[in-house]
């Protein structure tokens, strides 16, 4: 009798207590933000009244306009989702902090900048540059070569704090700069100088950092590449070449595909947007 109480008490607890409630279903979490790079600036180096370092026939504002420009075709063909600015598409004379102005007026994710080197005849090969320490006096001459352009700027003490391009405690002083940025920063630069020794095969002097103006000021990741020595004959005629250019922009272009893929996490084998 105990036993049939027993039940017959729960059972009117369960009838006070109403019919068995569904447990909610379990909602899937939220898919986690994916990055996706959308804005690349493109700077072709020199321009206008500064020429740059000169070959025989060729300019280095010259063949970096037309590598550049190469570079930003093949990004439009690709990639129509990603937006391309140039800071200059003429031959015309942009100071290197409007330069990095432009990248960080539009919120740039990515700044490259493309020049042409010149040093002793026989020195060949490129460079791949970051923002970073000079690790030896053949570095900081290659970013005092560079950052001399604003000595053909308008009041360019006040302009840049002060700096002094001939002054190497001057390039000490802002060698430290974009240290949020530099992981990425090195990245590209690995995947493009690598691009350019094995998919391109040209002989390559490495990745490099040094204290370069046009780099310091951009607030986003930035590479800076050294595409040939115009000052090498052989160097000269190859990066005059159109056809040599737009390999070179092809090979500077798997190595932004590939990054661009690192960093939005996208599935290998996964295709670019149409």
């Amino acid at each position: 009798m105990r036993i049939i109480a027993s039940l017959a008490g729960a059972a009117l607890l369960l009838l006070a207590a109403g019919p068995a409630r569904p447990r909610p279903a379990r909602l899937p979490a939220p898919a986690p933000h994916r990055y996706r790079l959308r804005t690349v600036v493109l700077d072709a180096g020199h321009g206008g009244k500064d020429p740059g370092c000169n070959g025989v026939k060729a300019r280095e504002c010259d063949v970096a306009l037309a590598l550049v420009l190469a570079l930003g075709r093949q990004i439009e063909q690709n990639m129509p989702d990603v937006k391309v600015i140039y800071t200059r598409k003429t031959n015309v004379f942009v100071e290197l902090d409007e330069r990095a102005a432009i990248a960080n007026r539009h919120h740039a994710d990515l700044f490259i900048s493309i020049h042409c080197n010149a040093g002793p005849r026989e020195s060949h090969g490129t460079e791949v540059w970051t923002m970073g320490l000079h690790k030896t006096i053949a570095n900081l001459g290659v970013a005092q070569r560079e950052n001399s352009v604003i000595l053909q700027e308008d009041n360019y003490k006040s302009r840049y704090d002060g700096f002094d391009p001939r002054s190497p405690q001057s390039h000490i002083l802002f060698s430290l700069f974009q240290s949020a940025y530099i992981t990425n920063s090195l990245r590209l630069a690995q995947r493009i100088e690598g691009q350019l020794r094995t998919g391109v095969h040209r002989p390559s002097r490495g990745v490099k950092q040094a204290g370069f103006i046009v780099l310091w000021r951009s607030t986003m990741p930035s590479v800076l590449i050294e595409s040939g020595f115009l000052t090498n004959p052989a160097e000269e005629r190859y990066l005059n070449d159109k056809t040599n250019q737009t390999y070179m922009a092809a090979g500077i272009f798997q190595a932004f595909r590939a990054y661009r893929r690192e960093l939005e996490g996208a599935p290998a084998g996964e295709e670019d947007a149409d």
